[in-house]
Parts: C-alpha cells; structure tokens; sequence
C-alpha cells in the first residue's frame, strides 16, 4: 500500500475516534487513545521489524468499544474496529492484524492467560497499560470510579485475587478505587514485553507506590 493512503487511512481513523470519544467523562476518552497512539509510536521506534500502520490503527481503534461500556460484550471492541477497517477499504491482512490486537488488547485478572503474540500487539498492549499507571494512569483511576459511582477507599473492603474474568468484570461496579491498584495497575509492570515499555514502566509504578504511602497518610492525618 502507497505511504500516501496509509497516511490517509491513520488520519480518517484518527478524526473518527477524536469526534466519537471527544469529552468522555470516565478516563476513556480520545486523549487516553490520542496518548496510546503517541506511546505506541515511541516504542515502536525501538523495536525493528513492526508493522506501523498495524500499530497506529490498532492504538487509535483500541477501545472502540471497550466491555467495561458495552455490558460486559468483550467481542464488541473487534467487531466495531473490524467494521471500521472495512468500510475504509483496508487489506484483509491488516483488519485481521488489528482485530487480534483490539480483542486481546485488555487486561482481564489473574486468569487471563493469552499472551499477545504478535510484536505489533507487544507494542500496543505497552503503551496502553503505561497509561494506566504513573500520574495520569491516577488520574484515570479515580476518574474512572466517579464514573462508575466506586467509593475511593474503604479500609474495610480489601483488595481481591480475582479467580475469573467474570469476577474481575463484577468489581468494576463493587470494588473501590483504591483496591483497583492492588487489582491490576501495580501488577501492569511486570507484564511488560517491549524494552522501552518496561523501562517507561519502572519510574511509574515507583511514582504510585509514592503515591498510595502518601494517600494513607493522609487519610489517618499523619500528614
């Protein structure tokens, strides 16, 4: 395919999720898929021999139609950026590279046992876990639970070992927002796979260790 009608293909994707996720309330807006986009291209820099439009389409489309607003439908995100590829005319072989990606792409407790095998899903599966952690992955985070009416701490509510998917879907209306770190954003580090991804990820998982001492101080006015 001629650089000139990827190029067109990324900028129709690109205005396409920017008109449908613009202002979106719960940290899954188009500047979180604008920030993917952006991480996926700076790791993609760094890891020889990934498809690049494969890694721009999937960034961008990652979350189309993410299960956590689709009523738990994990098919509904393939299915919608599937359609999406069709309809821009894109090659079989690039719609089945970004759909494998987009089913995949999320993090889905301690049973999730697929492992991305492809170094475009690599990539992509970095960047968007990166922005799940550090300070703007907080910020998410919390934006997240006002969104799902999540109370911020319970001391009395503690944090789960998720044996299903199912059960880690159900936490999204009953868990807290606190315990949320202890269920998936401190494990995000270690499930790194790109050498960039895995350095990036290392001075944000240490930023929300500060953080979480520093919270608990505050909450029992040691601070």
């Amino acid at each position: 395919m001629p650089a000139t009608d990827k190029q067109m293909i990324i900028d129709r994707t690109k205005a396409f999720i920017e008109q449908k996720f613009r202002g979106e309330g719960s940290g899954h807006d188009w500047w979180h898929m604008y920030r993917v986009w952006q991480l996926a291209k700076h790791i993609a820099k760094s890891e020889a021999g990934s498809d690049l439009l494969v890694v721009e389409l999937a960034a961008l489309l990652h979350d189309i139609a993410d299960w956590k607003f689709t009523d738990g439908d994990d098919e509904a995100g393939p299915r919608e950026a599937r359609k999406w590829l069709e309809d821009q005319q894109v090659d079989e072989s690039v719609i089945e590279k970004v759909e494998y990606i987009v089913r995949y792409i999320s993090f889905k407790g301690g049973t999730n046992t697929h492992k991305m095998s492809t170094l475009e899903g690599k990539i992509v599966q970095d960047a968007d876990r990166l922005d799940a952690i550090g300070a703007v992955g907080i910020a998410r985070t919390f934006a997240f639970g006002g969104a799902f009416n999540r109370a911020m701490y319970d001391p009395d509510q503690k944090p789960q070992n998720f044996e299903s998917f199912a059960e880690f879907k159900a936490s999204i209306k009953t868990g807290t927002t606190v315990n949320h770190f202890y269920e998936k954003l401190l494990l995000l580090k270690d499930g790194m796979h790109t050498k960039t991804g895995k350095e990036l990820a290392r001075h944000r998982h240490e930023f929300m260790k500060a953080y979480l001492s520093e919270f608990y101080d505050e909450w029992e006015g040691k601070l």
